[in-house]
C-alpha cells in the first residue's frame, strides 16, 4: 500500500519481484487498470491509481485494492480515476464500508455497482486534462501557502523571542506592543495561540509581567517563613490521621535538598520545592478500585487535562471504597490533582463543592489558600520552563514518570502573595485576549471552507452534501451540526466547546460525541450544560426530531 500515493496522479513506486514469489496471495494489475484502496484509512485518504509504465505490462500488489479494468477503449482510464477518488464516489463508499473499526472495507458490491456519469470520451479527455490544469494550480497555490507559512512561523518565533528575551520594562512594553498590533499576522491558525500562551505563562512565572517599582514588605521568604509557621501550628492542632501527615511532612521537610534553578527571579523572590509551599502533598492509593455505576467520582490521569478537571466521563466508586481510600486526605474544593505518570505533568484544580477521589499514577496538593494561590500554582506547572525541569527529573526508560519524592522535590518561584494575585489577574485577561483571537482564527478558516465549497458549486454546479449520519441517541436524535458559541473562560468546565475550538468550531454531532469519549447520557448532560451558558450554539428546532420507537418483542 505504501507505493501508492494519495496525491492526484502521484507516482507509482513499485519494487521488483520474481513472478513465482507474487503470483499467488495479491492482487494481479496490469497498464490501463484503475485500482483505489478499498481499506480504511487508505479509501478515505484518496489512495488510488493509473496503473501504466510497468515494465513487463502486468504487476501484483496488496489484497486491499479494488480493480476496474476498461472494457473498451472509449473508457478513458484517467477520468475513471478521477470518478473514483471525487467525493461523489468515496462519501457514499465511506457509508456502505462494512467491518469493525479500524478494519472498514469498502465493499465489492458499492465498488462495481456505483453508477457513474459516462460522457463521450472526447469529453473525457478534456475534463482530464482540465483537471489535472486545476491540480497543477492547487499544487502551486499550496506551495505557496507552505512558504508563506514558514516565513510567518520564523517572524512568528522571533518576535516571542524578542519578548522573551526583554532586559526592561520599557523594551518588554515595546515588543509587547510589536507583537499586539501584528497578532493576525503572526499566527494562522488556533492551534498557534497554544505556543503564545506559553511564552505568557513563562514571562508571569518569572517576574517579567509585573512591572514592579517598588518591592512589596513581604518577601517571596518571608511567605515561606509564614507558611512553614502556619503548617507547624496545623500539626499541633490536627488530630488522627492529618496530625499523621503533617509530621511526616515536618519530617521530610528536615531531610529535603532543594537544588535551585539557574533561572533568574526578581531579588524579593525565592525558589521553593512543592512541599515547602503546601499544606500537604499526598500521594494516591496504589491499588485498582472497584468500580460501581453511580457514586463518587474517581479522577483518573485520563480526566485531568489542560488545566481541567472533566468530571463528565470518571469512574465511579462506592462511599465504602471512598472512605478507605481518602482516609488520608480526603480531597476538597480548591486542592490541586497532579498526574504523576500517563501523561505527567498534568494538573488541576478541585471544583468547589465536588466530592472527588484521587486517581491511580495522581498526587494532591493542597495550600495554604491565604498564603498561596491555587491558580498561581497551576499556571507555574503548565508553564513550559516547569514542565522541562519536570521532564529533566523524570524516570523510566520506556513510559517517563515521578516518583513521589520527585514531585515533591520540584521548585517553584515564590512571590508575595499580592504579586501572585495580580499575576493571576494579568494571565486570565492575556488568556481571553488569546481566546478571542483563536476564535478568530477559527471563524477565518469557516469562511475559507464555505468560500472554497461554494466556489466549487458555482463553477461546476454540483453541491456535494457532506453530512454525517445522523447519531442515535436516547429519546431523540440530533442532526444539526454542533457549533461554537462564547469562547468559555479558562476555568470553565467545557469540555465540548474546548474540542469544538481545536476543530474549527463546527463537528457532527457524533464525531462530537465520539471525541468526548462518555457514555451518550453523559454527552447530552454536559451538551445541555455548555448550551445553557452560550459556550455551544443551541441546535435548529427543526433539526430536533423523536425517535421513532423501537418494536418490541412478546
Amino acid at each position: 500500500m505504501s507505493g501508492f500515493s494519495e496525491f492526484h496522479m502521484g507516482a507509482l513506486a513499485p519494487e521488483a519481484e520474481k513472478w513465482g514469489h507474487i503470483k499467488k496471495g495479491f492482487t494481479h494489475f496490469r497498464n490501463g487498470d484503475v485500482v483505489v484502496a478499498k481499506i480504511t484509512p487508505c479509501f478515505e485518504n484518496g489512495k488510488a491509481a493509473v496503473i501504466d509504465g510497468l515494465e513487463h505490462c502486468i504487476g501484483a500488489g496488496t489484497t486491499e485494492l479494488h480493480v476496474f479494468r476498461p472494457i473498451h477503449s472509449g473508457i478513458l482510464p484517467g477520468y475513471i480515476y478521477l470518478f473514483l477518488r471525487s467525493p461523489y464516489f468515496a462519501i457514499e463508499g465511506e457509508k456502505n464500508m462494512t467491518g469493525t473499526a479500524g478494519q472498514k472495507r469498502l465493499s465489492t458490491e458499492y465498488f462495481a455497482t456505483r453508477a457513474l456519469p459516462l460522457p463521450p470520451s472526447t469529453e473525457q479527455s478534456r475534463i482530464v486534462a482540465k483537471v489535472d490544469e486545476l491540480m497543477a494550480l492547487c499544487d502551486k497555490l499550496e506551495a505557496q501557502q507552505q512558504a508563506r507559512r514558514k516565513l510567518q512561523n520564523k517572524l512568528r518565533q522571533s518576535t516571542l523571542q524578542a519578548v522573551a528575551s526583554a532586559t526592561s520594562p520599557h523594551e518588554l512594553q515595546t515588543t509587547w506592543s510589536r507583537l499586539a498590533d501584528n497578532f493576525g499576522r503572526l499566527f494562522h491558525a488556533p492551534e498557534d495561540v497554544v505556543a503564545f500562551k506559553g511564552l505568557i505563562l513563562d514571562l508571569a512565572v518569572s517576574g517579567e509581567l509585573l512591572n514592579i517599582e517598588h518591592r512589596h514588605s513581604p518577601t517571596g521568604a518571608d511567605l515561606l517563613g509564614a507558611i512553614a509557621a502556619r503548617r507547624i501550628e496545623w500539626s499541633r492542632e490536627s488530630v488522627e490521621q492529618e496530625q499523621k501527615e503533617a509530621l511526616a511532612m515536618l519530617k521530610k521537610l528536615r531531610t529535603q535538598q532543594v537544588f535551585i534553578p539557574d533561572a533568574t527571579l526578581p531579588e524579593h523572590w525565592a525558589w521553593a520545592s512543592l512541599l515547602q509551599v503546601s499544606q500537604a502533598v499526598v500521594d494516591c492509593h496504589n491499588k485498582t478500585a472497584p468500580y460501581v455505576s453511580e457514586g463518587i467520582h474517581l479522577i483518573r490521569t485520563t480526566d485531568i487535562r489542560n488545566g481541567r478537571m472533566d468530571l463528565s466521563s470518571t469512574r465511579k466508586i462506592s462511599e465504602e471504597t471512598y472512605a478507605y481510600w481518602a482516609r488520608r486526605m480526603p480531597p476538597r474544593g480548591g486542592d490541586i490533582f497532579f498526574t504523576r505518570e500517563a501523561p505527567m505533568g498534568e494538573a488541576a484544580i478541585v471544583p468547589d463543592g465536588e466530592k472527588v477521589c484521587l486517581g491511580q499514577r495522581s498526587m494532591l496538593i493542597r495550600l495554604f489558600p491565604d498564603l498561596f494561590s491555587n491558580r498561581f500554582l497551576l499556571y507555574v506547572i503548565q508553564s513550559p520552563s516547569f514542565q522541562t525541569r519536570m521532564i529533566e527529573t523524570a524516570i523510566g526508560m520506556t513510559v517517563k514518570h515521578l516518583r513521589v519524592g520527585g514531585v515533591e522535590d520540584l521548585v517553584v518561584p515564590v512571590p508575595p502573595k499580592a504579586e501572585q494575585d495580580r499575576i493571576v489577574a494579568i494571565v486570565d485577561g492575556l488568556f481571553r485576549v488569546c481566546d478571542h483571537y483563536a476564535e478568530q482564527l477559527s471563524r477565518k478558516q469557516r469562511i475559507a471552507t464555505n468560500l472554497a465549497a461554494s466556489t466549487v458549486s458555482s463553477l461546476t454546479g454540483i453541491a456535494i452534501e457532506l453530512e454525517k449520519e445522523p447519531m442515535k441517541a436516547p429519546q431523540t436524535e440530533l442532526v444539526a451540526p454542533l457549533r461554537l458559541g462564547t469562547t468559555p473562560d479558562i476555568k470553565a468546565q467545557a469540555p465540548l466547546a474546548t474540542i469544538l475550538a481545536r476543530h474549527h468550531g463546527e463537528m457532527s454531532a457524533k464525531d462530537l460525541w465520539q471525541r468526548f469519549g462518555g457514555e451518550i447520557d453523559a454527552f447530552y448532560a454536559q451538551l445541555k450544560t455548555e448550551v445553557a451558558h452560550g459556550w455551544i450554539l443551541e441546535p435548529a428546532t427543526a433539526e430536533m426530531r423523536e425517535k421513532p420507537l423501537e418494536p418490541v418483542s412478546a
